[in-house]
């Protein structure tokens, strides 16, 4: 499995991983609490390997953020909490990526991230960071 099997569902708090399709939408389990639900075509969903944080350059993928964060803690949770100050997040995502557009990324969307990448790390899916940089790779 890929990040391209994870999900963010607008609404719904947590990650999703994609079980199967169906004829109305998909089915997904939430990596929170296991239970499955039927998401229907209407839902705003988002492939967590599509999405980019704004930087002053460019658009950076969400998987190098990821890894970046991995990197700094050594692939263990992160050191800041997604429930602390404003202040203190945008601190900590600049130390993870420097150029970021503080213009165009919010605290609600660090928080976002910051929660998605411990959420991954919990259910030791950080892992699947690799497998996406291999597929890019293979990909090019």
């Amino acid at each position: 499995m890929s990040l391209e099997k994870v999900l963010s569902i607008s609404g719904k708090p947590g990650l999703y991983k994609l079980v199967t399709q169906t004829r109305g939408g998909f089915v997904a389990e939430s990596l929170i609490d296991k239970k499955r639900l039927s998401i229907g075509l209407q839902n705003n969903v988002s492939v967590l390997s599509e999405i980019a944080i704004y930087t002053l350059a460019e658009e950076v993928p969400l998987v190098e953020v990821f890894k970046k964060i991995k990197e700094k803690e050594n692939g263990n949770q992160t050191s800041v909490k997604p429930k602390d100050s404003k202040d203190k997040l945008e601190e900590y995502f600049f130390e993870v990526l420097p150029d970021y557009d503080e213009d165009r990324v919010y605290a609600s969307d660090i928080k976002k991230v910051i929660q998605w990448y411990n959420l991954l790390q919990q259910h030791d899916m950080l892992g699947l960071l690799d497998d996406d940089a291999t597929t890019q790779d293979e990909e090019e």
